[in-house]
Order: structure tokens, then sequence, then C-alpha cells
């Protein structure tokens, strides 16, 4: 698995100040501009792991799957919750492209919040985890790193409670966001799982809709109107 060509990401700071990588050959960033920090808590924690943790209080290990580890925001933040709220999180994250140290070093987020500072090292820890095997990041949380395409990968039945989406925009990578992939994503949730993820597309809810999710658009991060979440009835 090849890492992304180092020539050709730079990091930027969007407008939370928390950093993002743009990819200029894609004309991509890997977060909003209106401020990566602020998009990745309202959409996969307040969306998606606080949500279902809401729902199903009495349950004490939630199993997210990740599509996009990138930057490891997602992941650090979901830490976090899992430490605060004492529930433990089995987080299991496919990524095709890899992330060379020179960057996720530099990256800030450990500086946006006084409650982050002491996850310095376990961000470092997480990027540097071997891939394809669990790692114990703290008593409450486990990371399981993929390298693969998402296209490919042997989904199994009913593992998962939270699926965060956080694959590049459907107009990027159309054949990510397709009604046979998400299908299989089904497939891999539970019963009463949580689908989330920052597009609003109509395309997208029906495909979701076509996967036999309950789908709702519900408020956006901060500079964008609306976003998805669906839910796993069956």
């Amino acid at each position: 698995m090849s890492a992304i060509d180092p020539q050709s990401i730079k990091i930027i700071t969007t407008e939370d100040g928390s950093h993002s990588l743009y990819l200029p050959h894609l004309n991509e960033t890997y977060h909003s501009f209106h401020g990566a920090w602020r998009e990745s808590i309202h959409v996969y924690i307040k969306c998606g792991l606080a949500a279902y943790h809401e729902q199903h209080p009495e349950q004490k290990e939630i199993v997210v799957f990740e599509v996009g580890f990138g930057t490891g925001l997602n992941a650090l933040l979901a830490l976090e919750y899992a430490d605060t709220h004492q529930v433990k999180v089995h987080f299991h994250s496919i990524e095709a492209f890899l992330l060379e140290e020179k960057f996720y070093k530099e990256l800030n987020y450990t500086a946006m919040d006084p409650s982050f500072e002491k996850y310095s090292a376990n961000f470092l820890t997480m990027h540097e985890a071997p891939w394809e095997a669990d790692a114990e990041i703290s008593p409450y949380f486990t990371l399981h790193k993929t390298k693969g395409d998402l296209l490919t990968y042997p989904f199994e039945s009913d593992v998962y409670d939270v699926v965060f989406y956080d694959a590049f925009a459907p107009r990027k990578q159309p054949e990510l966001w397709s009604v046979e992939i998400l299908e299989k994503v089904a497939t891999a949730m539970k019963s009463g799982g949580i689908f989330t993820t920052y597009s609003a597309q109509g395309q997208l809810k029906r495909n979701l809709e076509a996967a036999h999710l309950q789908v709702s658009k519900v408020q956006g991060p901060p500079g964008k109107k609306e976003m998805l979440t669906a839910v796993k009835t069956i």
C-alpha cells in the first residue's frame, strides 16, 4: 500500500484553527474549510458515537467502523469520548492511502482543547500502530487499522454499531458512494446501528434508502446546512 505522494500534500489551517490536508491533484481537502475540528465533532461524535451511546446507555462496548483513517482526527475524538464516558470503543478504520510521519506529527489536534493535551502520545501511537492488528490505545479504546480498498473489503454481517463514512466527496470517489458498496456496509451494521456522514447529496440519500437504511437529513456542521444520518432498522 503506497503513501500519498508527499509532494502533493499541503497542511492547511481551517477556520476554527485546526489543521487539515489539501491534495492539489484532487483539489480536495480532508475536512471542511469551515473547521476540521468542529466538523468531526458534529458529524462523527455528536451525530454518530454519542447519538448511539445515548440511545443504548446500557451497552458497555461499541464497535465503530470508519471509512478513511486519514489524519486520525475522528479516532482521536472517539478515544476522548470513550475515556470520558467510560464506554469501551472498538474502532476499526480502513484506509487506502498512508500518511507519512512528517505530516501527522505536525497536526495540531491535541492542542485544540485543554482536555486533549494528554492524548498527544496516544495520537502518535494511533498513527504508528501496526496495521491488521488490534492496538489498545487506552483501557477504553482499541484501534484496528486495515490497509485496503473499501471496494474489495470482505465485510462480515452484523458487526458494527456505528459507521463513520468519511470518504472523499461523491464527486471525487463516486464508486465509494454507490448502492452496491452501501448495501455491503449496511449488511455489516447491527440492527439499530447508526451511519453518519458529512454529505447531504440527494443521490446518496436515495442510495442509502436502496440499501434498506432509514435516512434522516439533520443539521450540518458549521458552514453546512444539512448532512445525512441513517439507521438500520431490520
